[in-house]
This record gives C-alpha cells, structure tokens and sequence, in this order.
C-alpha cells in the first residue's frame, strides 16, 4: 500500500518545529574556528546535512555551488561557507569520513555537486528519503513532510530563502537560520526513527 505524504496544508495545522535560533548556529572564518568546528563534527556519530547552491535561473546554466554545506548537531549548527580560505580542507576531511554518519533529505543532487566541485567521495552518508520509500512513500519525502509524518510538527520552507544567492560572503540572519534548521530538521527525523 502506498503511503501518502502529508500536504502544506496539512502540516500546516501541526504546531512549529522548535528550531535553532541564532545564538546556536556557527559561522566559521578562521583557521582556528573550523579546526574546532571540524573536531566537534567528527566526534559525533551522526549530523544532519545539508548544502546551499546560488540558483541557476539561465537554460543551459551550471552551478558553480555548493556554496554553503551545513552540519547540525543536537543543538548547535556549523555552517561552512567554501568562499573562506580554510573551509576546504576541514569540509573534506568531514564528507569523506567513515566515522560520522551524514543524515539529510534528497542528497543526490548535493553529492554530484560536492564531486564536481571539491572532487570528493561522500561516505557515510543516509538519505532519509530511502527509510521513508521503504515505509510505502512516494520517492521524495522531503524535510517538511518527513518532520510532519515522525514530530508531528510544521517546518517552514521559504521559497524566497531557498532561491537566495547562497555564494554571497555574508549570509543573512534569514540564510542562516534556513540552512541550519534544514539539517537540524533531518538530525531531529532520524532520532526520532
């Protein structure tokens, strides 16, 4: 039996998700920050993730993203920006280690842009949108649904936020909070299950 995800509409009467706020959500810049960053990520056995691509909007156009990849923990979020000079190497030591489970929705699309851009191999990687067709879903559960389906709570996705130029040197308050609850929200599913 095919199972139906809810609609917006229907998460829609759910009580809000409780999300990062801002006080919990890093930025790193320095060498030093995403050392730290990257000791904390790789000590946890599972992080939510997530990644941010400047949109393309030309026919024919290729996107030069990810811009941003995120990594959330049970409270507290990273995210890296791969214009800082000492994101790189952190970021790939990350992505390529066995050791931390990496936790999301839709991932395919994030995986062939990491490849393309970083020339890396994502390990340790779960897409949630797999549990969720072996449960009798459709093949794209996505996050909203998904926190609807197993909290039972309403998760907010902004179309303006989600087509925002991710690839600028300052992310906005909005950017922010967006990315990091994304993978906050896919952390939150999977304990959950």
């Amino acid at each position: 039996m095919k199972l139906i995800a809810p609609t917006k509409a229907d998460t829609a009467l759910l009580p809000p998700f409780p999300q990062l706020t801002l006080e919990q959500i890093f930025v790193p810049t320095t060498a030093a920050e995403f050392a730290a960053a990257s000791a904390e990520i790789l000590a946890a056995p599972a992080v939510g993730f997530d990644t941010e691509a400047k949109p393309t909007f030309a026919p024919g156009e290729v996107s030069t993203g990810p811009h941003v990849v995120q990594f959330a923990l049970p409270s507290k979020a990273y995210l890296f920006q791969l214009c800082q000079p000492d994101c790189r190497a952190h970021l790939v030591e990350i992505l390529e280690s066995n050791a931390v489970r990496k936790i999301g929705f839709g991932l395919e699309q994030d995986r062939d842009q990491l490849h393309a851009r970083l020339d890396l191999t994502l390990r340790a990687v779960l897409d949630l949108n797999t549990l969720f067709q072996k449960q009798g879903y459709g093949k794209s559960m996505g996050v909203r649904a998904a926190v609807g389906v197993v909290l039972r709570q309403r998760f907010h996705k902004s179309k303006k936020t989600t087509t925002s130029n991710w690839a600028q040197p300052q992310l906005s308050t909005v950017q922010k909070l967006y990315a990091a609850n994304d993978a906050f929200a896919a952390l939150k599913v999977f304990e959950a299950l």
